[in-house]
């Protein structure tokens, strides 16, 4: 079972509320889908923004695009009607106070260790005498230094701590999973996706501990079902090394001051690029935007793109620090 139905547990319940009151369905496993499966473009579309009248007086408005979360506005202020809407949804899930999981008691690395006899109790005492010491550190990093504990041994730990599975990097593509998302969020989040299988579970990996809510954008962005999992350091390392440095979807940065001017920055998006196709995430303090730009593109609509030709991500940040702007990643 995807880790991610008992990482989230009861919050998934608040987004099905969330999503009910914003008009947004719940589907599949149980989980929040922000907005309709993007469809291609069709001309008898008619405005999607609430109380629109006007849309059938323009006969001659290409009906085809922007198209946003699989709905078409028929006019600027139509178009930031669904926007807002869409903003206010994601407004209202986890900040970066939420980036892990809800606080559990979980059983401390070294007790794990201990019980399963990998390690002795005056192994562990020096680990940890080291550990003080230094100041530094996690206690896995100083069993295998002081110990000469196998990072593979470290990993199944930390999986029976977080109750999930130690994944392999086999038929592991640098090229196809740089696709997957923004490689910021390879980078701050700590989490690697390694693998599609059977075209609807994708495989993602942490190093040391789990992100449930940047997983769970991940599956609402690419409606795959994502079973999250732990790799031993070095292999995590190297497959994020590998990611990073892979062609990925070009990624456009922008801060923005509020909400109104996130909402207003994605119409101006929409009506610069005119995209037949949108999906709209936050990812802890990032509000994820992505954009299929032509029909060849929605090929990979409903999994993973296969090329990151006609594609594009805009990531948004709500602050006041303007270091960051128009910064591209």
């Amino acid at each position: 079972m995807p880790v991610l139905g008992k990482l989230v547990g009861d919050k998934m319940s608040v987004r099905a509320d969330q999503a009910g009151r914003a008009g947004v369905a719940v589907a599949g496993r149980g989980l929040y889908r922000p907005g309709a499966a993007p469809a291609l473009a069709d001309s008898s579309r008619t405005c999607a923004a609430s109380g629109c009248r006007s849309a059938w007086s323009l006969p001659w408005k290409n009906r085809t695009r922007p198209v946003f979360e699989g709905n078409w506005g028929c006019s600027a202020r139509c178009l930031e009607s669904l926007v807002r809407t869409a903003v206010r949804r994601e407004a209202g899930e986890s900040g970066p106070a939420e980036a892990d999981v809800p606080h559990r008691h979980r059983v401390p690395l070294g007790l794990v260790l201990l019980a399963q006899g990998w390690i002795t109790h005056p192994q562990l005492q020096a680990a940890l005498a080291a550990q003080r010491a230094s100041g530094r550190g996690r206690i896995g990093e100083w069993l295998t230094q002081s110990c000469g504990l196998e990072e593979e041994r470290i990993a199944r730990g930390l999986g029976v701590q977080w109750s999930c599975p130690v994944l392999g990097t086999e038929r592991f593509s640098p090229a196809a999973m740089a696709l997957v998302m923004p490689k910021r969020f390879v980078a701050e989040f700590g989490m690697v996706p390694l693998r599609v299988a059977g075209s609807t579970l994708l495989y993602m990996a942490f190093e040391n501990r789990m992100n449930a809510p940047a997983a769970l954008a991940v599956e609402q962005m690419t409606r795959l079902s994502v079973e999250c999992g732990l790799l031993p350091a070095s292999q995590f390392e190297a497959a994020r090394a590998a990611i990073l440095a892979a062609e990925g979807i070009p990624v456009h940065m922008k801060l923005v001051a509020d909400a109104d001017a996130l909402s207003t920055a994605i119409v101006k998006v929409l009506e610069s690029r005119q995209p037949i196709a949108t999906r709209l995430v936050r990812v802890q303090q990032y509000f994820w935007l992505r954009l299929w730009n032509e029909t060849g593109a929605t090929q990979g609509i409903a999994r993973l793109p296969s090329s990151p030709e006609d594609i594009e991500d805009h990531v948004f940040m709500i602050g006041r620090d303007s270091s960051t702007a128009g910064n591209r990643a």
